[in-house]
């Protein structure tokens, strides 16, 4: 073997370059959980309005089904607190649940307490859209603190800007195609057929929307670490003025 058929230390091998995407995705994969919440957010966020529609469905009971689903939200929030966990997912689960309850409890039609959901839902979808028209991507916003990169994906790595670009339309577009399913059947439908079908999409829109941000990030170049950068230069800083001590 020649010296030019040796790899030099600014070369990569085939195996250097899937092991760099292996460990982009892993990262990737792990920022998601994080942010989104994982398996578990995802359950918090369902139990709360199953109970509701399950309790309706069989006593239509407002009063008893909105009470029974703003007090599994506390009890979520209560064990996460004993057991030390990240609480802001539960905490939203229950502001979103007792909205629902004081809308339904005010107007007295049960359908009312799934409203304030399907209103942020709306309201979200269309902060990914116009945000990302205006060039500052949402999800970019979430996940740029993450990733330990703040806001310097804007200026100072296009590509990710991109791929951030890519994910609020996905996910903007897939939240809307939501909106267009469950406003027409709160106008239309009864209690109990909105409340099943809300539950019903609940999980399914959000995993694709999770796993289409997952592939559009594992493919962009990685973020810069401006959290790292900091700490270097301020232990060149410190260094600089060692330096000047000693002379």
């Amino acid at each position: 073997m020649t010296s030019l058929d040796k790899p030099t230390p600014t070369q990569t091998t085939p195996h250097d370059h899937q092991q760099q995407e292996s460990d982009a995705k892993a990262v990737t994969e792990a920022a998601l959980f994080e942010a989104f919440g994982g398996v578990r957010g995802m359950v918090e966020t369902v139990l709360p309005g199953l109970l509701f529609v399950t309790i309706f469905t069989i006593n239509k009971d407002l009063h008893i089904a909105a009470i029974a689903a703003l007090a599994l939200s506390l009890l979520l929030v209560a064990v996460r607190l004993i057991r030390k966990d990240t609480v802001k997912h539960a905490f939203s689960g229950v502001f979103g649940v007792a909205f629902g309850v004081v809308f339904a409890m005010m107007t007295g039609n049960a359908k009312d307490f799934y409203l304030p959901g399907m209103l942020y839902t709306l309201g979200l979808a269309v902060a990914y859209i116009a945000t990302t028209i205006a060039g500052v991507p949402l999800i970019g916003l979430i996940l740029g603190p993450v990733f330990k990169e703040n806001l310097s994906w804007r200026t100072r790595n296009p590509g990710r800007k991109k791929a951030y670009a890519k994910a609020s339309w996905a996910w903007g577009l897939i939240l809307l195609a939501k909106c267009a399913i469950l406003f027409p059947l709160y106008w239309w439908a009864d209690t109990e057929q909105l409340g099943w079908v809300l539950v019903t999409l609940k999980i399914p829109p959000f995993l694709l929307a999770v796993y289409l941000t997952w592939v559009f990030l594992a493919k962009a170049p990685p973020p810069i670490d401006v959290f790292a950068e900091m700490e270097a230069e301020e232990r060149a800083e410190k260094e600089r003025k060692a330096a000047q001590r000693e002379v």
